[in-house]
């Protein structure tokens, strides 16, 4: 349909999982896409493979999307390479689950700083091009744990609620300039992440799903398509729920 011809996407985290989806996606509707991923692993090569392979321009970049200066330079090489950026999609996220009694400060400051602050990072960094071009879309991935809370998630669940008030924030500052803001709080999604998870544990969180089953990443960047499409163009300061009910 080529919704997003023509368009410059950087996605963070896109070498698996949802990340992934989203780049495939974007390219399949024209975008040339640009990503990043923690090192050049075998998952890196083949979201540049299967990017490529869709006939438009790919390009992945490896950095520490917790570094500030590493997320400016890597950004500035983006734009020396693609010219512009229309989409960003921050993505880039880990888990370091436990109970709250037995988490270590690492635990919780990782998760904050890989989670939280990447987006703070790359949106303090994309904000002034797409200032300059009076357009763009940003998106964050967080969660529905961002919105209900989870018991042995509570570093996760408050680095993807801080996303939450943090785009909300951003489109109020950036509206103005033609910058729209959303996110995207996925439920229970079949990737790595969550296929360690023991069969029953996985069927639980089934069974509270009123459409009886799991996401797959498609469905995550179905959604993403639109958000990062015009089709959304008077959509900011939102978070939309991807659970299947639950």
């Amino acid at each position: 349909m080529g919704l997003l011809k023509g368009k410059i996407a950087l996605v963070t985290g896109a070498s698996r999982g949802i990340g992934k989806a989203i780049a495939i996606k974007f390219a399949q509707e024209g975008a040339d896409i640009a990503f990043t991923a923690r090192s050049e692993s075998e998952h890196f090569l083949d979201t540049v493979a299967q990017v490529t392979a869709l006939g438009v321009r790919c390009k992945g970049y490896t950095s520490d999307a917790s570094d500030f200066k590493q997320t400016h330079e890597l950004v500035e090489q983006v734009m020396a390479d693609f010219g512009r950026i229309d989409i960003l999609v921050n993505n880039a996220g880990v888990t370091r689950d436990g109970l709250l009694m037995r988490m270590s400060e690492d635990q919780w400051d990782e998760i904050l700083s890989v989670n939280l602050k990447s987006a703070f990072n790359f949106t303090h960094a994309v904000v002034p091009v797409m200032a300059r071009q009076r357009s763009g879309s940003i998106i964050n991935m967080t969660s529905i744990v961002g919105i209900s809370g989870n018991a042995g998630q509570c570093n996760y669940a408050a680095s993807k609620a801080g996303m939450i008030g943090f785009a909300k924030s951003i489109a109020k500052e950036m509206g103005s300039r033609g910058i729209r803001v959303n996110c995207i709080a996925p439920g229970f999604v079949e990737t790595e992440m969550t296929g360690v998870l023991p069969e029953e544990v996985r069927q639980g969180w089934i069974k509270m799903i009123a459409l009886r089953r799991s996401a797959t990443p498609e469905d995550i960047a179905n959604v993403a398509l639109f958000l990062g499409s015009d089709l959304s163009g008077y959509v900011t300061g939102q978070t939309i729920v991807v659970d299947g009910g639950m």
